[in-house]
């Protein structure tokens, strides 16, 4: 073999050599050898034109600037509707301030004032003492008062918390004479809440409405005969020998029944003292008037219980004169009376963790 030949051979080893490892090169797999690399100088973009690698780099770059103005306009955005929502609350919440300094609305001139009394008279509810005084003293106090309505639809309930209203009216009456006051009934007006009534100038109710019922009550169970038939033992133990009276599951003793009677028999005679004084002549001398019953609104007129028929509109409109009709009853807000809630709920706990009497419960008597 010739020179010349040997060196030709040796290239078509040598390009077969490279061939192959070209060929393998070509063949690796993705799965373990990693997917091949693509020229970084030379890449193709979806329009099968080529870009290069500072090119690529400014796009992403503008799309971060891009993205990053979006995010700043879209915080932008809600920080506004948040402020404005701000403003619209702040500025209802001083108009609602505006109307409560303005004592219960805005009224222009004269305006007759309405007082609720709702349910049972008792302390910690809406009918309390400290309430309705409240918006009493406010009611007179206002000078655009022509005169005042206080609609009553109760039960009755403490005549300790009638008391203070019924006092507490008289005074305002006295210290503001040219203002009166009117009761309107509406379904019901018994016991303390006729001893609240009574303080009017004058009481208007319906003709189906329910009045009267001045008395006093204390009520219970006894249990004693139901503890020998079950075969349970009552130990009670008490410092004072009459500490224990009125016990359900003790027989009762004529003493302590005595003393009780007498006890009712008073708050019964103050109770009927108030009613003539506030009535005066203008009572019949129906012997059943003081006895607890009650009548309808129309019989009460002949007994001299009311004073007329006619609503709260009525009133207003045909006795005092003046339509317009502002609430000045008080109201609590949801806060205070979720915190009158807590507050009591705590009371109460610990009232029975000592063995002391709940603060929301009633006065035995009504």
């Amino acid at each position: 073999m010739s020179d010349h030949d040997k060196t030709d051979a040796q290239k078509s080893s040598v390009s077969s050599e490279f061939n192959a490892t070209n060929d393998a090169r070509n063949n690796v797999d993705a799965w373990t050898e990693g997917e091949a690399v693509s020229d970084p100088m030379h890449e193709t973009d979806k329009k099968g034109q080529k870009t290069t690698s500072a090119e690529r780099e400014k796009e992403i770059l503008n799309n971060l600037v891009f993205a990053s103005i979006n995010e700043q306009r879209r915080s932008r955005r809600w920080n506004i509707f948040f402020k404005s929502l701000f403003f619209v609350y702040l500025t209802v919440v001083i108009l609602f301030a505006a109307i409560d300094l303005d004592d219960g609305g805005i009224a222009h001139g004269k305006h007759t004032a309405l007082i609720d009394l709702e349910g049972v008279i008792a302390a910690n509810t809406q009918a309390s003492a400290d309430n309705l005084v409240g918006g009493l003293r406010a009611a007179f106090k206002d000078p655009k008062t022509a005169a005042i309505i206080m609609r009553i639809n109760s039960p009755g309930g403490s005549p300790v918390q009638a008391g203070y209203v019924y006092d507490e009216i008289k005074r305002l009456r006295k210290k503001y004479p040219d203002t009166k006051l009117y009761a309107v009934i509406a379904d019901i007006c018994a016991s303390g809440g006729y001893y609240i009534a009574a303080a009017a100038d004058e009481i208007y109710a319906d003709k189906a409405s329910i009045v009267g019922s001045i008395g006093v009550l204390m009520d219970g169970f006894g249990f004693v005969d139901t503890l020998e038939k079950v075969g349970v033992e009552r130990r009670l133990m008490t410092a004072g020998k009459h500490k224990g009276v009125l016990d359900p599951f003790s027989p009762l003793k004529e003493p302590e029944v005595q003393h009780v009677q007498n006890l009712l028999d008073t708050v019964h005679r103050q109770f009927i003292e108030q009613v003539k004084a506030g009535r005066g002549d203008r009572l019949s001398d129906n012997p059943d008037l003081f006895t607890g019953l009650f009548w309808n609104g129309e019989e009460s007129v002949k007994l001299g219980l009311v004073d007329g028929l006619g609503s709260t509109s009525y009133v207003a409109r045909e006795i005092i004169g003046v339509e317009n009709i502002v609430d000045f009853t008080p109201h609590p807000n949801f806060l205070d009376r979720f915190a009158d809630r807590i507050g009591v709920t705590l009371a109460n706990v610990m009232a029975n963790s000592f063995g002391l009497p709940n603060v929301t419960q009633q006065s035995p008597m009504r």
